[in-house]
C-alpha cells in the first residue's frame, strides 16, 4: 500500500515504462557519461504529483543496473518527459529510493 503523497510500492516495468526509459536514454548517457548497448526497465516505483515521478530501475548489461528518476508532465502541461537524475554503478538488489543528483 502506498503512503498518500509518496512512492508506491515497486513494481514490474511495463510497456509504458520502458518508453520513459527510451525518452530519456540521450539524457542518461549525458549525465553518466556512458553509452547503454542495452536499456531495459525492470522495475518502477511512482508518484502522483502535478503529473508523475518515477523511478526506474534500468538494466544496462552485464551486472550493471542505474537507477532513473524522471517526470512526465500532464497531459494538459504539454506531457513532457524530463529526467530529474541517474543513479550509475547500481545492482539487480539495490532498491529504488528517492534520490537527487
Amino acid at each position: 500500500m502506498s503512503v498518500p503523497g509518496g512512492f508506491s510500492e515497486t513494481k514490474d516495468a511495463t510497456k509504458e515504462t520502458q518508453k520513459l526509459c527510451d525518452q530519456v536514454k540521450p539524457q542518461a548517457e549525458v549525465k553518466t557519461g556512458k553509452k547503454f548497448k542495452e536499456f531495459v526497465a525492470v522495475n518502477y516505483s511512482d508518484q502522483i504529483v502535478a503529473g508523475r515521478n518515477f523511478l526506474i530501475k534500468v538494466y544496462v548489461g552485464g551486472v550493471q543496473y542505474i537507477h532513473l528518476s524522471v517526470f512526465e508532465a500532464l497531459p494538459c502541461d504539454g506531457g513532457a518527459v524530463e529526467l530529474k537524475g541517474a543513479l550509475d554503478n547500481c545492482t539487480k538488489d539495490d532498491h529504488l529510493v528517492p534520490f537527487l543528483n
